[in-house]
């Protein structure tokens, strides 16, 4: 009886997080703030934390089972945007995945003077902050090695929030209106989408996270429905194109998640971490803005991809915001998805080598 009340509880509190969340995306959109579904349920989870995290919201956790299953829906819709010309472009992306290798190190590297110089962190705190992608993998690294779990955790998730709020606001900026609205994303053709191709679209999602799981594919969630979706799209055999409705509700659904992650975090903690996380994304947005303008200029890759594809944000969040600007979202998440690993494997073997407990 207990555990079905607590079970009740937390599709309830889910429920109305996720309509509170609609509501402000809706508000985000009809002021005009760019990708308005993701921030405005960003911006809305954050305040339902600041406001009930000692009240009703006490113990609650967002269901990630549930997040999982929109983010393979994410998946699966970016890899119906695969064409035949990102296989033709193959040998632009061997230069442009090859230098998110030196883009890596030099985005830990300054990011590790920020969080150590400015920030007065221990090495190992800093260091680990400091890593460009790999939230989960950054935790589990730092926490061995001795570094301020709830300061390195509020880092990371500072990392992602940050970045999918400034760079939709720079590109609006850039570009002269809002984007991200996902008005590029609306079918081209004529006819509603049918339930019949909703169904695809779940079913492929279900089988690619299933496949991701078995083969332990990295970012799984995402990439799993997003390469069998891909592979299915190239075959011709399906054609699935995209609802509207879906990307907006998969955007509510990644920002309140995402917004809940103030849960625990005081005001001084909150201040002290987010002046620093943004001297950091400043940092890796500028470096990356200068990698994305010489590769573009090496590729005639278009600048917008790349900007997005070196933006240190999350792979599920990046993708969202490719797949909203129709920025060729496979080729986005196929260098997020990279970073991650270049991160990871370098972090990885360099700590094995560096002394990070002693100050």
């Amino acid at each position: 009886m207990l555990g079905t009340t607590l079970t009740l509880r937390m599709i309830g509190l889910t429920a109305a997080l996720l309509a509170l969340g609609g509501l402000g995306g809706l508000v985000a959109k009809a002021i005009g703030l760019p990708m308005p579904f993701m921030l405005g349920s960003l911006a809305s989870g954050a305040l339902a934390v600041a406001l009930f995290q000692d009240g009703l919201l006490r113990n609650y956790r967002f269901p990630m089972r549930f997040r999982t299953g929109f983010i393979g829906l994410i998946g699966v819709m970016i890899g119906t945007q695969v064409q035949p010309d990102l296989l033709r472009e193959a040998g632009d992306l061997i230069l442009t995945l090859s230098a998110l290798a030196i883009f890596v190190v030099l985005a830990h590297f300054g990011n590790y003077l920020i969080f150590r110089r400015l920030g007065g962190y221990t090495k190992a705190t800093a260091y680990f902050a400091g890593m460009p992608g790999g939230l989960m993998e950054s935790l589990v690294m730092g926490e061995r090695s001795g570094a301020e779990l709830p300061v390195l955790t509020a880092q990371q998730f500072l990392r992602i929030i940050i970045v999918i709020t400034f760079v939709p606001l720079a590109l609006s900026l850039w570009l002269g209106h809002p984007v991200g609205s996902a008005a590029g994303l609306t079918p081209s053709a004529p006819e509603p989408v049918t339930p019949l191709a909703l169904l695809f679209i779940v079913i492929a999602a279900t089988a690619g996270l299933a496949i991701a799981r078995v083969i332990h594919l990295p970012a799984g969630q995402i990439t799993g429905p997003m390469l069998l979706a891909g592979a299915v799209t190239l075959t011709g055999a399906v054609d699935l194109h995209l609802p509207f409705w879906l990307i907006a509700v998969a955007q509510v659904v990644v920002g309140a998640s995402l917004g809940l992650r103030f849960s625990g975090m005081t005001g001084a903690m909150l201040r002290r971490c987010a002046g620093l996380s943004v001297i950091s994304v400043l940092w890796m947005l500028i470096l990356g803005a200068g990698f994305a303008a010489g590769l573009s200029l090496a590729t005639g890759l278009p600048f917008l991809q790349l900007m997005i594809s070196y933006s240190p944000g999350g792979v599920t969040e990046m993708s969202v915001i490719a797949l909203s600007l129709a920025a060729n979202p496979a080729l986005v998440s196929l260098h997020h998805v990279v970073r991650i690993l270049f991160t990871v494997l370098f972090m990885s073997l360099a700590e094995r080598r560096l002394n990070l407990g002693r100050d």
